[in-house]
């Protein structure tokens, strides 16, 4: 049990689940303080319950998604203009808000893909 649990949790490096766990975080305060208007006092139990546990799922969920995009890119590179790839970053917050809104969904998944690429760990 406690193999499974570091070959799935245990799974990213330090430092790229700290840096998805940071922009979890991130969103997080900025969902917090949306759906309260800014009086957290507002804020009830079963919303503390999602926000805490899509942010620490995050980063499972966000590194789900990149698999997926380094398979379906690859290593290739793209030269664009700056207004271009303005609209890229905002698509980018974009999908980093709905991999945290969907994290609960999407974090088993990656769980059981770093379960296989860890399985001769």
């Amino acid at each position: 049990m406690e193999n499974i649990i570091r070959k799935t949790l245990g799974g990213l490096t330090r430092e790229y689940y700290f840096r998805q766990f940071f922009f979890g975080l991130l969103i997080a305060i900025a969902f917090a303080y949306m759906i309260t208007q800014g009086d957290f006092s507002k804020l009830k139990l079963r919303d503390m319950l999602y926000i805490l546990i899509n942010t620490f799922l995050y980063p499972y969920a966000r590194f789900m998604y990149e698999s997926i995009v380094d398979f379906l890119i690859g290593d290739n590179v793209f030269w664009t203009s700056g207004i271009i790839l303005y609209f890229v970053m905002v698509f980018k917050v974009m999908m980093m808000a709905l991999c945290w809104a969907a994290a609960i969904f999407i974090a088993p998944i990656g769980l059981l893909y770093l379960l296989y690429l860890n399985r001769n760990i």
